[in-house]
């Protein structure tokens, strides 16, 4: 190309949150704009919206990053004062997740200040009101891009997970939205501990440091209030699920501090019809990190000729040509499961819990288990300790680092990913699939594309269904060459790269 390529990238945190918060998108962006400005023919700009606040209250604006590490190579930029606070679960009912016609101004000129771009990929459209996407009607040169990494066009909660307690697969055309927020925090305070934390960053103090805790503490006081606050400003869950939660009528749930009221059941099916309608106007592509979320982006109404799979690149995938898959587990030895992530219940933790402790005597007596999450509470590890009674062993692992994975995994014959939720496309499924582990998946979300193996999924939730797959492994009755010739590479970020750049359009001369 003669003139670089100009790319303008959103996501609702910076992609050099020194807290990362994000989680795994923010990792993703990452590396994806490293390997884009290591090529040296595409500009990349970068737009965070939903955080920063000023103190007293001031319209939005925008403003280069003045806090942070500095990015040479990257001009980033943040959205001041926007009218949608970030994450989405801040501003869960609010209607300015839709439309807010000052923040849409900002950003509109944001770009006609800052650009032109050739390409505009929001990774998430969280912490700005989605009428933004009309910038396509004002630039339509312009390719507009929607990554969906999570569901937050057709849920508010982003994950279409039920108070915390069971997927939600209706709506009830809004109603069950009503209720399904365990805790709702004051949008108001939140505004107010977001712009105290904006000043503190601006002025170099850390999250995280004695400094700066102490300075946010002594303002916003040392309350449940205060501390549930600096806890939700670094990206913590709202309600952690380490346990159970109990199973209240939908009408009991217990909600605090609503958005300024109720929010009508209408209210919540009209912002999931706008949003898509918003999405299906003014999106060239609308990118699925796997074919689960595709399917579900065209069955809450996304045009199907917009929705195409783009699964993401993975430093991991380099581990996947060091790596060989084991040989068949031979019958009469002992299987290791391992499962990795966090012990939440929409994880399928809980589940898992329940399936082992259901285990006939003669399958839980080979079966071994490696947990590598953060330890939940007494109850949770006493059965979890219990667990190790029933069957041939159990080791857990409280917490672990990338680097540890190699060693912790060493032992593990089958990975487990039991997810009770629509689950993207986990990245704990890829770590281990990258290493030759084969997964036993529950059949949501995106993990089961990686093994493409009927034979090693079972329905999500159901007991006696994994009993009968950890059988049939035990009995040496799948095929592990088969899943191996059958499963997915996986895709490394040089070559996810170049999907990318085809999707925006660019032709890099190789065929």
């Amino acid at each position: 190309m003669s003139t670089p390529l100009r790319v303008l990238y959103y996501n609702w945190v910076d992609y050099l949150d020194t807290e990362q918060r994000g989680g795994g998108v923010t990792l993703y962006q990452r590396n994806l704009i490293a390997g884009l400005v290591a090529r040296g023919d595409v500009d990349v700009t970068f737009l965070s919206a939903g955080l920063s606040y000023d103190l007293p209250a001031r319209p939005p604006r925008w403003e280069r990053q003045r806090h942070g590490p500095a990015a040479a190579d990257v001009a980033r930029y943040e959205l001041v004062n926007s009218g949608v606070l970030a994450p989405a679960h801040h501003s869960f009912g609010d209607p300015a997740q839709v439309s807010h016609p000052a923040t849409q101004n900002a950003f509109f000129d944001f770009i006609d200040r800052t650009g032109p771009y050739d390409v505009i990929h929001f990774n998430n459209l969280e912490g700005l009101p989605a009428e933004v996407l009309e910038i396509k009607q004002r630039k339509p040169q312009t390719t507009v891009v929607l990554s969906l990494h999570n569901y937050y066009p057709v849920c508010p909660q982003v994950n279409l997970w039920f108070a915390e307690r069971e997927s939600c697969e209706n709506f009830r055309e809004g109603a069950q939205c009503i209720t399904c927020l365990p805790h709702r925090n004051d949008a108001r305070l939140l505004r107010i501990a977001n712009g105290l934390s904006y000043r503190l960053r601006v002025a170099g103090l850390q999250p995280g440091s004695w400094v700066y805790d102490v300075a946010f503490r002594s303002i916003l006081g040392v309350g449940a209030r205060g501390m549930r606050l600096l806890r939700s400003l670094r990206g913590k869950r709202v309600q952690p699920a380490q346990t159970p939660v109990a199973q209240t009528p939908m009408a009991q749930t217990p909600v605090s501090e609503p958005h300024q009221g109720a929010v009508p059941a209408a209210a919540f099916a009209a912002r999931r019809s706008m949003m898509t309608a918003l999405i299906n106007a003014n999106c060239d592509h609308v990118l699925c990190v796997s074919d689960a979320v595709g399917r579900l982006a065209v069955r809450y109404g996304i045009t199907p000729a917009l929705v195409s799979t783009s699964y993401i690149g993975t430093v991991a995938a380099a581990q996947f040509a060091r790596t060989a898959p084991a040989a068949q587990v031979p019958k009469g030895e002992i299987l290791t499961l391992g499962y990795l992530g966090y012990m939440r219940r929409d994880k399928g933790f809980f589940f898992l819990l329940d399936a082992l402790e259901a285990l006939p005597a003669d399958i839980a007596a080979r079966i071994r288990i490696v947990v590598a999450a953060r330890a939940g509470d007494h109850s949770t590890m006493a059965r979890l300790a219990k667990l190790g009674d029933h069957l041939a062993g159990v080791v857990h692992h409280d917490g672990y680092t990338h680097d540890d994975l190699d060693a912790l995994l060493a032992p593990v014959d089958i990975g487990v990913v039991p997810v009770l939720w629509h689950d993207n496309l986990p990245q704990v499924a890829i770590e281990m699939h990258a290493r030759h582990i084969p997964l036993l998946t529950s059949d949501m979300g995106g993990a089961s594309e990686l093994g493409r193996n009927a034979q090693m999924m079972f329905a999500a939730g159901d007991t006696a269904g994994f009993a009968q797959r950890l059988a049939a492994l035990l009995a040496g009755g799948i095929d592990m060459q088969a899943y191996w010739r059958g499963a997915m590479v996986p895709l490394a970020m040089h070559a996810h790269i170049e999907q990318v750049l085809d999707i925006y359009g660019v032709d890099d001369g190789t065929d």
